[in-house]
């Protein structure tokens, strides 16, 4: 009976085991800003998500990026890098940069300062935020007149969340709302830096309309036909200053390798010596993986049990078995022999008929 139970018990613990590794790999496939090399892959085609977080003293600047832009096809192409898509025109990557700040946004009811996000490229592509009704803009649209906000911000500023298409003011410039979007509340999205009400613009209305902190974060997704191609690419084209800078590759941070160097560094990893604040998807991300990686120690444990029950029940049984290798390779030979002694002699009838 007591063997009973500890072979029930290292099955149960096996099956949360398995349970435990569902509900990880449910967190890491539900965290959408970290999941753009999966929605940008196409045909086969390997390719790696990048981000790089910028302190106020990195002196980051439109400029710089769009530098930095200019020389990536050259560096595919020296790359012998070309897109697999059947599209000649089908993009090879996609980019975008963001900087905080706050704005005062006017309308007919009412005027509200407000914390923002001044948006440049592809924002929306890499951050697919709930949307209530219309529709996102973007952040390479020569107009750069267009805003989204949040639910609250709509509340605040029509009584109303259908506001998809209507105007209102930002430093004295008519600003069209492309979108509402629902926000995030969660408590860890709260603890991040998302409990107040936030709007997005582009950079070029935050930078000349309001007060802007500077660029903080790039992002982009490219070809990374090898481990470490795009990370090297963006880390020598954007100039990488340790001291200033923190440059990660998003679509391998939730990796086993990862999760196991996060448990290991639990508690020094929050040390942070380099000036940056980092924007909410980012706190949120670094928050899931100290939660993965506690989850990951709980696998272990909970994997260890049942394997330490079958290497004892494998050694027992080794210990208690009636049979050696001389013998289980004397009835093979055994049976071999046999086996064509009976072919022979088949064949041998056969030849006598004949």
């Amino acid at each position: 009976m007591k063997k009973i139970w500890l072979y029930i018990s290292g099955g149960v613990s096996f099956v949360l085991f398995l349970v435990l590794s569902a509900i990880a790999g449910h967190m890491i496939s539900d965290q959408d800003t970290q999941q753009m090399a999966v929605r940008w892959g196409n045909n086969g085609e390997r390719v790696a998500q990048i981000s790089c977080f910028f302190s106020p003293n990195a002196q980051i600047s439109q400029d710089s990026i769009e530098e930095f832009e200019h020389s990536i096809d050259s560096k595919l192409k020296e790359a012998s890098i070309t897109s697999a898509s059947m599209n000649e025109n089908a993009r090879q990557w996609a980019d975008a940069y963001s900087a905080d700040g706050q704005i005062t946004i006017s309308s007919d009811r009412s005027t509200v300062t407000l914390d923002a996000i001044g948006i440049g490229g592809d924002f929306f592509l890499f951050h697919p935020l709930m949307l209530l009704n219309g529709s996102f803009f973007s952040g390479n649209d020569i107009n750069t007149d267009y805003c989204v906000i949040d639910e609250d911000a709509a509340w605040q500023l029509f009584g109303s969340n259908d506001v998809a298409g209507m105007m209102v003011n930002i430093g004295g410039k008519d600003h069209i709302i492309t979108g509402v979007i629902r926000r995030d509340d969660g408590k860890l999205d709260k603890a991040a830096g998302l409990e107040d009400t936030v709007v997005y613009v582009s950079y070029d209305t935050l930078i000349n309309l309001g007060t802007c902190n500077g660029i903080n974060h790039y992002e982009i997704v490219l070809p990374n036909p090898v481990s470490g191609f795009a990370y090297d690419l963006v880390k020598e084209g954007i100039g990488y200053n340790e001291k200033e800078m923190h440059l990660l590759e998003n679509s391998t941070r939730y990796s086993l390798k990862n999760r196991l160097l996060t448990l290991l560094a639990f508690g020094t990893r929050s040390m942070n010596g380099k000036s940056i604040i980092y924007p909410y998807w980012e706190n949120v991300a670094r928050g899931f993986e100290d939660i993965l990686a506690l989850l990951l120690l709980v696998q272990c444990l909970l994997l260890l049990y049942p394997v330490i029950l079958a290497i004892v029940f494998i050694v027992k049984w080794w210990k208690h078995k009636s049979w050696t290798f001389k013998s289980v390779y004397l009835q093979l030979k055994d049976k071999m022999e046999r086996h064509m002694e009976m072919r022979r002699r088949k064949k041998q009838d056969e030849e006598d008929e004949v």
